[in-house]
């Protein structure tokens, strides 16, 4: 394991999450259920999703190194790209997300083991295929250690989570979405421009 890929990881995945629809969807489930089960249900869902990105990750550093580290820098682009899209429509798109959360939130009775299976139901669909588990896929091929890049990302992942389950109506009101969008398109360009130094050293 290495520590310098982990924090890495983890600071990539956490600025591109922040401002996604994860934070929003927990937040609003959260509101109509127990927050810790809530928590429970979004952290199994990261679990199999950055589980299966690794492993996605891992399969691709087969394939010759330039094309890897190819794909990497236009991944890392294409999100930059998606950010800084989303920053200027981040009010539309935080009304759907949390319009999608309340639907799944009024659903059935409140029992422990179904508000867990709701809360893993609407994060696994919300994100999959998303930009953090293509960074994450991204992340394990580039650097071929698929256990540091998985700590960190699910470590993200769940940080993200939790913040919005404890503090995420008092961090919107002070941050904006926008900015918390800008700042995660920042770190893809940087990972980009890393990536293209490593490549050409």
């Amino acid at each position: 394991m290495d520590l310098v890929v982990v924090a890495l990881t983890f600071a990539a995945i956490f600025v591109v999450e922040l401002p996604d629809k994860t934070f929003i969807a927990t937040l609003v489930l959260s509101t109509r259920f127990r927050p810790l089960l809530v928590w429970i249900g979004v952290a199994l869902a990261f679990l199999v999703q950055s589980l299966v990105a690794v492993g996605l990750g891992k399969a691709a550093t087969f394939l010759p190194e330039t094309w890897v580290q190819g794909a990497a820098v236009a991944m890392f682009l294409i999100g930059a790209i998606i950010l800084l899209r989303e920053a200027r429509a981040h009010d539309a798109a935080e009304g759907e997300e949390e319009e999608l959360a309340a639907r799944a939130g009024n659903a059935g009775n409140t029992g422990g083991f179904r508000v867990v299976l709701t809360s893993f139901l609407v994060l696994f669909a919300a994100e999959w295929g998303d930009l953090s588990q293509l960074l994450t896929l991204s992340l394990a091929a580039k650097y071929d250690d698929p256990v540091s890049v998985f700590l960190g990302a699910w470590g993200a992942l769940l940080a993200v989570s939790g913040l919005a389950v404890v503090v995420g109506r008092v961090l919107l009101a002070r941050i904006t979405l926008s900015l918390l969008h800008y700042l995660g398109a920042g770190v893809c360009l940087f990972m980009a421009c890393l990536t293209v130094w490593e490549m050409t050293r």
